[in-house]
């Protein structure tokens, strides 16, 4: 943030201040004070930005500040308010008026935020009409579309009409936050609003934010673990750990100079695009906030701790009056001179094998409607997976990359014959799996193993941990009850995870938590094979990097293959040896790691790259805006399948040849009509970038 920012903030009006805040609940065993002596303003027209790790007590600020807290939690000491008014004190009428009105805040999870039983557009008139005067039927319908629209949902109209397990996760997204913007709140909380989202999606929904905040100058709290989006949107950042916070500030002073030992762990830990470090894991785990330690929250994970640093309180200290940014640690002007050494990557020593899955012109196709509406015509079929070939070799990780709906998802579920193949064939270890016997398809599923996106649908409701572990040990393995017993606690180790939750089922757990239990789940019998459906996304940093070091240390070890599905490029370029571009069901790229990320590029892959965010926030970045969301795979594009979005198209051939994958013999093959020269060039002096 520019000083000319900086001064204009003293110029400006609280919207929300947050003042030595202490939450706490009660359970079973006693009290768990969650949040404790926390402070942070939003200002009117600025975003702050609240990071750290799962746990960390983000969501449960953001819903004390709405006064969403269980009925098991209170606000046990400090003061909130909002545009001046004690929000601790106010009652259950003036809260009403206050929420979804004024104070807008935009949950975690729209698949379980959203009703439902409701239309996407009764949703949003039903907040409408609470808060606001409508004169008219007519009139509720137009501001309903209106603010579809403005959140760049393509036809308002047809999506107002549509239930949510209808729209793509990235749409239910967008209409959460249409539902949370419908009466043009002064404050917008956005708690984990990216989670899950592709690269490009990500980047529309960060745009719209800052159109918003620069239309109605709204203040807006923004909660992520994805500090490349702070980086990029934020203006001031509040780093949370287990209840405290420990640093706040500018983010241009926070990013580029942290003066606390959990910021720079947090930046060393997250993986950046071309630069070239090695992603370091935070040791240890956040404590169990039943019993706080004396001194600093963080000291049993910090390098710079001394045993002054476990004793008393550690109250905030100044590191620029001017900036405003502070600091709670004992040591941070030694942390500022001598931060924390983040490694070079080192470059794999890994040497593929044979193929062990080949897949040959692979089509899946849904809703194929049968012989009689096939035979008169007047029925065209889902596109999900459209003639797709590639082989993964041995001991290798290919990543699988591109947008929400383009297939990617359905590729790896029919590839270990979760979906029944349309036409072509899968090979595994040269055999087709649909030869396969029942006892060699139990192999096979023993064999290749998948993790899906979302953990919560996919464990067993009714088991523990320990049982939902233990299962695949006693189904694939001959291991005796001790030795399934020892694996599972091996197993959790791994992924980070305490023997504290081994007797807890998975609605107990974090969703964090939840994704490295299914991560152990599948690791669990030394598979020769795992499909990893978007294994990190709903996790923060710190576990992201510890699953990433252990799935390329396994690789390493046992030689176990990975097909890596992720919308996440960073993710992919820290342990994949190829990688395949996947758009509207076709593979458009692929080559190995180091090709795909740098030029020539397709242009799809092109605007992937550039719509990544970056830990620099000095950076200036040329985004590569995309119209329109991925087309309808029941009626793709003529020619290109890109072609309807592309900013590099040449004109007809686009429209109507349908480019080969093609190649110059090492590796790298590209379908498309540009030539390499022009797919090499830089965009910035021929196209607009916004």
């Amino acid at each position: 943030m520019s000083m000319e920012t900086q001064s204009r903030r003293s110029e400006q009006e609280t919207l929300l201040s947050v003042d030595s805040l202490d939450v706490k609940f009660e359970v079973a065993d006693g009290n768990i004070h969650a949040l404790r002596d926390v402070s942070l303003a939003v200002e009117k027209g600025e975003t702050v930005g609240l990071a750290g790790e799962s746990g960390s007590g983000k969501s449960t600020l953001a819903l004390a500040i709405v006064q969403y807290l269980d009925a098991n939690g209170w606000v046990d000491d400090g003061s909130i308010t909002f545009e001046g008014e004690d929000l601790l004190s106010a009652s259950k009428r003036d809260l009403r008026s206050i929420r979804g009105n004024r104070i807008a805040h935009v949950a975690q999870n729209p698949s379980s935020s959203l009703n439902p039983s409701m239309t996407i557009g009764a949703q949003i008139r039903e907040t409408i009409e609470l808060h606001q005067d409508i004169d008219s039927d007519a009139e509720g319908t137009r501001r309903v579309h209106d603010v579809l629209e403005q959140v760049n949902l393509p036809n308002p109209a047809g999506i107002a009409d549509r239930y949510p397990h209808e729209l793509s996760g990235g749409q239910q997204q967008r209409a959460l936050l249409a539902i949370g913007l419908s009466c043009n709140p002064d404050l917008l909380i956005l708690d984990e609003p990216t989670t899950g989202l592709d690269v490009t999606t990500q980047a529309k929904f960060l745009d719209l934010v800052e159109d918003l905040k620069a239309e109605y100058d709204a203040g807006i709290l923004l909660i992520t673990h994805n500090l490349g989006v702070i980086s990029e949107i934020a203006d001031r950042v509040n780093i949370l750990y287990a209840g405290e916070m420990l640093e706040k500030g500018p983010v241009e002073d926070v990013f580029t100079t942290p003066a606390n030992p959990y910021t720079q762990a947090l930046l060393a830990t997250t993986p950046e695009i071309g630069a070239d470090k090695e992603v370091k894991p935070i040791p240890g785990r956040i404590p169990e906030l039943d019993a706080i330690p004396e001194g600093c929250i963080f000291a049993d994970r910090c390098e710079f701790a001394t045993e002054e640093c476990r004793t008393g309180g550690i109250e905030m200290a100044s590191v620029d009056d001017e900036r405003d940014h502070e600091s709670r640690c004992l040591h941070w002007q030694d942390v500022v001179d001598n931060p924390i050494d983040v490694p070079a990557k080192q470059a794999s020593d890994r040497t593929p094998g044979e193929p062990i899955l080949s897949i040959n012109n692979l089509r899946k196709y849904y809703d194929e409607g049968g012989f009689i509406k096939n035979l008169i015509g007047d029925h065209d079929p889902v596109k999900a997976v459209n003639d797709v070939s590639f082989d993964i070799h041995e001991g290798e990780a290919v990543g699988l990359v591109g947008e929400s709906g383009c297939g990617k998802s359905t590729l790896g579920r029919t590839l270990l014959k979760l979906h029944t193949v349309t036409s072509g064939s899968i090979e595994y270890d040269g055999t087709d799996i649909d030869s396969l016997s029942k006892q060699e398809l139990n192999e096979f599923r023993s064999s290749c193993q998948i993790i899906f996106q979302d953990p919560e649908s996919s464990l067993n409701p009714n088991r523990t941990v320990r049982q939902i572990l233990e299962r695949p040990l006693k189904l694939f393995t001959d291991r005796s009850a001790d030795e399934r017993r020892a694996r599972a606690e091996e197993l959790l180790n791994q992924v980070n995870l305490g023997s504290d939750v081994v007797d807890k089922k998975p609605h107990e757990l974090s969703g964090g938590q939840q994704q490295r239990v299914a991560i152990a789940r599948a690791f669990a019998a030394d598979p020769s094979l795992i499909v990893l459906d978007e294994p990190v996304s709903s996790l923060d940093v710190s576990v992201q990097a510890s699953i990433l070091n252990l799935l390329e240390e396994l690789c390493e070890e046992y030689g176990t293959s990975y097909l890596l599905i992720s919308h996440d490029l960073s993710v992919i370029e820290a342990i994949c040896d190829r990688v395949a571009v996947m758009y509207l069901g076709e593979i458009i790229e692929t080559g190995s790691t180091e090709q795909i990320f740098e030029p020539p590029y397709h242009p799809y892959t092109r605007a992937l790259l550039s719509s990544i965010p970056t830990l620099d926030p000095h950076e200036e970045k040329s985004r590569i805006r995309l119209d329109g969301d991925v087309p309808d795979a029941r009626n793709p594009p003529s020619g290109c399948s890109f072609n309807t979005r592309c900013p590099q198209k040449i004109g007809e051939v686009c429209e109507t040849d349908d480019p080969e994958l093609e190649g110059d013999g090492d590796g790298h093959c590209i379908g498309c009509h540009l030539s390499e020269e022009e797919m090499s060039e830089s965009l910035d002096a021929t196209f607009d970038q916004g």
